[in-house]
């Protein structure tokens, strides 16, 4: 596919999947209230869309694009279908820096401090990975380093959750864990974006190491791609892209997995290629998802993003294992 018609069929996606999520919802708002946000009136229908369903948008938005992208970088750097920041435990790490910072209080005395805790937390959870797998990592190996890495960070997680003060403070943590976009406001809107466009314009800058490891090591270097600086430039940008949406909207699993493995025929299988279009199709993905999930949640039984990401995301999993396996026998 041309890069025109990809770009103008991710662009109508997320258009039309933008304007459901702010008309549509257990609370109708209608056209008229769309059209007094643009004249600047005020209006009932134009609160709940500033106030409610456009921070929700953007967040859903940009943690979308930090996941889609960070999962085409990994996929492409390790050469390896199977990498994505849930499966290799990178969102785990990140979420275990944020539990440290609310458990310790270390959130209300640095307002910083949630987001550059997961941030560091994804940066030692994708390092350990690179360091346990290597750069040339099977997908055994991979799955292995990634389940080990995942495994340590949760159980570091659970023995906070059991170490909390009280029985409120651990349903805020475990509530916060499944991954929701319910509480969304500016603030976490703009508290997200400076690091997740930051990781975004990093992880950008990868793309032509990414097509030039995709031919091997040796040819890449023979092309005299900067090995050190990819490895340095996938740490940051995936600790910035997957740490700040840990930060503000909990663990978001499988939209790194999923969305690469949908857009690279598209694209002729070319690493560069696949990252802006994996960037729009997270934001797709996410914001169709929290949009199902409105729909689905019940009086008093809200249904969370994460849970419905997984109980999606899982089944796609296993497929792709299955196939990974048969491609390499």
């Amino acid at each position: 596919m041309s890069r025109l018609k990809l770009w103008s069929l991710l662009a109508g996606l997320f258009t039309t999947s933008a304007l459901v999520s702010l008309l549509a919802g257990p609370q109708g708002v209608s056209i008229s209230g769309l059209l007094d946000v643009l004249a600047g009136r005020d209006s009932l229908d134009a609160e709940v869309l500033v106030q409610l369903r456009l921070p929700r948008l953007m967040l859903g938005a940009l943690v979308g694009a930090g996941l889609g992208m960070s999962g085409a970088m990994l996929q492409g750097y390790f050469r390896n279908p199977l990498a994505d920041p849930g499966v290799i435990g990178v969102s785990a790490c990140g979420g275990l820096g944020a539990v440290l910072a609310l458990y310790f209080g270390v959130t209300g005395v640095v307002a910083m401090a949630l987001p550059v805790a997961a941030v560091l937390g994804s940066a030692i959870g994708v390092a350990l990975v690179l360091l346990l797998a290597g750069r040339s990592a099977r997908a055994t190996t991979l799955v292995l380093a990634g389940v080990a890495v995942s495994a340590t960070a949760s159980a570091l997680t659970a023995l906070v959750m059991n170490l909390a003060p009280n029985p409120w403070a651990l349903a805020e943590i475990a509530y916060w864990l499944m991954g929701s976009l319910i509480d969304a406001s500016w603030h976490e809107v703009l508290f997200a974006s400076p690091f997740i466009l930051a990781g975004l314009v990093l992880a950008a800058s990868t793309g032509r190491t990414l097509d030039a490891l995709s031919l091997g090591e040796e040819e890449a270097r023979s092309l005299g791609q900067n090995g050190a600086y990819a490895r340095y430039a996938i740490v940051g940008a995936t600790a910035l892209m997957v740490g700040a949406g840990v930060a503000v909207a909990g663990s978001i699993g499988f939209v790194g997995l999923v969305t690469p493995h949908v857009l690279r025929p598209l694209v002729g299988h070319q690493p560069s290629r696949l990252l802006w279009p994996c960037a729009l199709g997270g934001a797709i993905l996410v914001m169709s998802a929290d949009l199902a999930v409105r729909f689905l949640s019940g009086p008093g039984m809200p249904l969370y993003l994460g849970v419905l990401t997984a109980l999606l995301g899982a089944p796609f999993f296993l497929w792709l294992v299955r196939k990974t396996r048969e491609d390499l026998a």
